[in-house]
């Protein structure tokens, strides 16, 4: 974890930032946009569709304004048209989405008034005819007449500018002053109104507001069912027209109950505003009493009906008896349109029927107050092990893992919005996904990726490029840091090297020596998996084991010391063709514990091994020229490299060291000798037994049969010549077979 640090951190602040932007300790507006625009999606995907016909929309449309008479109509064709619904279509509860705030003189009453106020007012037969008259002329008090004692529904509008107007009447507040006193309530504040005449209001059954909320981006979501003037409360048109519905049904008219978490009312103090209760219908609020749009799908998702057609008789009485009849408009330049999150351009009576059949079916969505603390539990959890995740796991781990979140976060969101209708907000947790995993993603690529890549300039001069790789997706399990680790070490050479290259141009020379260097590298680094220590002139250091570690260092050192004899046959070839001189090399192996690492001057420094098993392998690859062989290993990489066939050469004691060192030809791999080999293999082993036990006849009988077998290996010579030696001088008393050495 401690590699990963930085990263943790980093994802633990952006989680912490999302969930105090959730607490409300202070406000992202973007994360607030793509809410509302997750919140508007997710409603247009859910929404039931089809019609609602239990609440009738009663057009003013434009068939309206040429078959009756240009709005606003006079109050006696108003009057008519309720006397009708109510007396001929038997409605339920008529609610007018329209406000009567002035009155209507088209029928000749104000002159009539001004006559008998004025100069005919000591007249009395005028004054007896005006008595009679005058009623007839009031179309306002007809109207007032028309909707006294029935379930009709005014609707009025509040003004929320600081100097506004209070024209007309409004009815009585629903809730008194101070009724959300010590609760957490932060309901719609007004200043001004525009209500309906005096006479209609104390005629109504009730009367309610139009105002929606309008959110920041000016679409309208939800509706305030409360709003506060001078300290008391009123009510929206929707909860007007419920109200009056259930009174139509429970013979009174029900209380508006504010219910808030504990289950107490309003009066109990403390707690924020989740529910208003009338009667048996609890209907869902946020804190500033206002409700969700239910709504059922776009424009028209309610039976519209002309008042055309009801005032000429050519609507069938079943389509309006027992309904919810709401009256509004559609014609031209009397449009009342909203932006909604189903439609740009919505009929805003419609935002009122929504609403009500929303009440009657229990629909409205509901964020509850615990709602947050599930976000924020939501976000904490999610943050903290994506934080902790992603850093350890590859960049297509890490992807899935952001994608599974992603997944499951919105199939959460879904069910909790399709089965228990709450709102949980989501744009927080996507953006926390895609923000912690944009985040690690970068820092892995711009902070890693430049720590990997000077790690792989670090190693890629040494290591195989694939190696490379492996090392730098997990570069703290590696260190340049010098320690002791049993390696398999590699020297060769090129013999005769000098003579080459006094018979090259320097152009020439350089192409040869560039040439022969780079096929062995390529041998021992990329097919072998050899970490490349050091070029001298033209002999080669490499070393097996570290920095990464191989179980088969030892074999695979073999295995390329085989390869590069074999690529000698393929570069001499080449050279041969051009007209140069072809090249011989020698190659030492040997095994054991040494210091790996970074060591060197301030001057200059190089990973590079050092150590006792170094030297040896050195002067093994000085020791091939004189066997006449290409390859020596020591006896520790004899032993390790357990399906290699070896041929062993002597015992001898090297130049600086006091013990014996047994050294050992490999062949190739044990699939790879054929039965003629294993044959020469098992007389030569026979032949070294008869040497080491002077038994020097038995011996030259044994190099006559392998010299008549492979007449050109310069080995059976050089053991030839010693035995003739020791025929003339023989070896002291104690002689054990070891060759010693005071060369390199």
């Amino acid at each position: 974890m401690r590699q990963h640090l930085v990263r943790i951190v980093i994802g633990l602040f952006v989680t912490f930032f999302f969930i105090g932007h959730t607490l409300k300790r202070y406000e992202v507006g973007f994360i607030t946009r793509l809410d509302s625009i997750i919140y508007d999606y997710r409603l247009r995907m859910t929404m039931p569709g089809g019609s609602d016909d239990s609440i009738v929309i009663l057009d003013i449309d434009e068939k309206s304004l040429q078959e009756v008479a240009r709005w606003p109509w006079a109050r006696d064709v108003m009057a008519r048209v309720v006397d009708k619904l109510f007396d001929k279509y038997r409605i339920d509860v008529l609610g007018f989405d329209v406000v009567f705030a002035e009155t209507d003189s088209s029928s000749g009453i104000r002159a009539l008034d001004e006559l008998a106020r004025g100069d005919l007012k000591g007249n009395s037969g005028f004054q007896l005819a005006y008595r009679a008259l005058r009623p007839a002329l009031d179309n306002d008090g007809r109207f007032a007449d028309a909707i006294k004692g029935r379930p009709v529904v005014l609707g009025y509008y509040l003004n929320p500018e600081k100097d506004a107007r209070r024209i007309a009447a409004i009815p009585d507040p629903v809730l008194p002053k101070g009724v959300f006193r010590g609760r957490s309530a932060d309901l719609m504040h007004f200043t001004g109104f525009g209500g309906n005449l005096p006479q209609l209001q104390r005629s109504t059954a009730s009367a309610g507001y139009i105002n929606p909320h309008v959110d920041f981006d000016g679409v309208v979501r939800r509706v305030p069912l409360l709003a506060e003037l001078d300290g008391a409360y009123y009510e929206a048109l929707s909860l007007a027209v419920m109200r009056t519905f259930i009174a139509r049904r429970n013979g009174r008219l029900p209380d508006i109950e504010p219910v808030f978490p504990d289950g107490d009312s309003a009066a109990a103090g403390g707690g924020v505003l989740e529910w208003l209760k009338i009667g048996p219908v609890a209907i869902p609020v946020d804190e500033t009493a206002s409700a969700l749009i239910p709504f059922r799908g776009g424009s028209f998702s309610f039976p519209y009906i002309s008042l055309a057609d009801v005032m000429n008789d050519r609507v069938p009485v079943e389509q309006l008896k027992g309904r919810i009849a709401l009256v509004g408009t559609t014609a031209p330049g009397l449009k009342d349109m909203r932006s909604t999150p189903v439609e740009s351009i919505y009929p805003g009576v419609e935002i009122h029927a929504n609403l009500i059949a929303g009440m009657r079916q229990g629909t409205i969505k509901h964020k509850p107050l615990f709602m947050v603390g599930a976000e924020t539990l939501l976000l904490l959890a999610g943050g903290v092990t994506l934080s902790l995740l992603m850093p350890i796991l590859a960049p297509l781990w890490a992807t899935l893992a952001a994608a599974v979140a992603l997944a499951l976060v919105t199939a959460l969101d879904v069910a909790l919005w399709t089965h228990a209708g709450w709102v949980l907000p989501l744009a927080a947790s996507i953006l926390m996904i895609a923000l912690l995993y944009a985040t690690n993603m970068a820092y892995g690529y711009f902070v890693e990726s430049r720590a990997k890549r000077q790690f792989a300039e670090l190693f890629g001069q040494y290591v195989p490029p694939e190696l490379v790789n492996r090392m730098a997706s997990d570069p703290g399990k590696y260190s340049m840091e010098p320690k002791a680790a049993e390696l398999t070490i590699l020297f060769s050479d090129v013999r005769g090297f000098t003579g080459i290259s006094e018979t090259l141009k320097p152009e020439e020379l350089r192409e040869y020596i560039n040439e022969y260097l780079t096929d062995m590298s390529g041998i021992i680094r990329a097919r072998h998996h050899g970490t490349l220590d050091k070029y001298i002139g033209d002999a080669i250091m490499a070393f097996w084991g570290a920095p990464m570690e191989d179980p088969q260092h030892a074999r695979n050192g073999v295995l390329a010391g085989l390869e590069m004899q074999k690529e000698c046959e393929v570069l001499n070839a080449k050279f041969a063709a051009k007209g140069w001189p072809t090249l011989k090399i020698g190659v030492g192996l040997n095994s054991g514990n040494v210091r790996v690492g970074d060591m060197g001057s301030q001057v200059r420094r190089a990973y590079t091994v050092m150590g006792d098993a170094v030297n040896v392998a050195s002067r093994l690859e000085g020791r091939t020229g004189h066997y006449g062989v290409g390859v020596l290993v020591g006896e520790t990489t004899c032993k390790a490299a357990k399906d290699v066939v070896f041929r062993e050469i002597d015992r001898i004691k090297v130049k600086g060291k006091d013990g014996a060192v047994a050294i050992y030809e490999p062949i190739g791999l044990e699939t790879e000798v054929d039965a003629q080999t294993r044959v020469e293999l098992g007389l030569w082993s026979k032949t070294l037994s008869a040497y080491r036990a002077q038994q020097w006849d038995k011996a030259e009988d044994g190099l006559v049969d392998l010299r008549r077998t492979d007449p050109g290996r310069k080995l059976y010579e050089v053991y030839a010549g010693r035995i003739a030696g020791f025929r003339r001088t023989p070896p002291p008393r104690g002689w054990d077979g070891i060759t010693a050495f005071d060369e390199k």
